[in-house]
């Protein structure tokens, strides 16, 4: 069906190598072009886009930067495997056991992958708005933060920066430039505040400086946001959490049972 031309539909203003590389992106999230096949022929691509072969390879450079596709001049175009992740945010919010490793890396070394945790910084700062909010602080209260990259592979996988009522913080191992054995969900457990209850609020974004760095994106491509944040008994708020990653590497899988 032909979508009429209004203000409302104007024609895509993107050009024509980055309309065809989001749409071949969109088919590989979706499965539609499966880890380890083929992308079609580059004589394929020009009938269904009516582009020229200069074009179709401007495409495929923009997904081969984006680390979704392999392959070079003359020979075949691959999707690569295992670009595409699914997380499942519930599988690593409860506490991990006695001697467990934090939630996170168990998970993902379940799909086979080789995950790690590194800590980039812990110190008193300025929370954003959001999370001032969220974490029921006054305007211009500081909290404790703590920012880790995880990394799959040795490839970025998310930029964590989370914060801290100090009122909980201080006097704590949360305070310390150090890695948390089991992860914070078990320590705050441990000083009397389990967690019972999160929220997520996720949304698309452009990443900052720091999230394009960190996260070594190529292009503008957005990032999935999400701040989360943890509430202890009688619905105290323990934890709010700024999570981002790379939107076209990775999906978000929530689980929900009808009451």
């Amino acid at each position: 069906m032909t979508v009429p031309t209004t203000e409302a539909h104007a024609p895509d203003p993107r050009s024509l190598h980055e309309r065809i590389a989001a749409d071949l992106r969109d088919e590989i999230m979706s499965g539609d072009l499966p880890p380890g096949g083929k992308l079609p022929s580059t004589a394929q691509l020009k009938a269904r886009f009516d582009a020229s072969n200069a074009t179709i390879q401007k495409a495929l450079q923009l997904l081969k930067g984006e680390q979704l596709v392999i392959g070079r001049a003359g020979a075949a175009v691959t999707v690569r495997e295992h670009r595409q992740r699914t997380m499942r945010p519930a599988s690593y919010l409860a506490p991990a056991g006695p001697g467990e490793p934090y939630r996170w890396l168990t998970e993902a070394s379940r799909h086979g992958a080789s995950a790690r945790v590194t800590l980039l910084d812990v110190a008193e700062a300025r929370p954003p708005s959001d999370v001032s909010a969220a974490l029921n602080l006054t305007d211009g209260e500081p909290a404790l933060l703590r920012r880790q990259l995880l990394t799959i592979d040795d490839e970025p996988a998310e930029l964590v920066t989370s914060y801290y009522p100090l009122t909980l913080a201080r006097g704590t191992a949360l305070t310390e430039k150090r890695r948390i054995k089991g992860g914070t969900p078990t320590l705050l457990a441990a000083l009397g505040f389990p967690p019972r209850r999160s929220v997520d609020r996720v949304s698309a974004r452009v990443p900052t400086q720091d999230q394009h760095q960190a996260l070594r994106l190529p292009g503008n491509l957005p990032v999935l946001h999400t701040l989360r944040v943890v509430h202890s008994d009688n619905d105290r708020p323990i934890e709010a959490t700024v999570m981002a990653k790379a939107g076209h590497l990775y999906e978000l899988e929530y689980e929900f049972t009808p009451e």
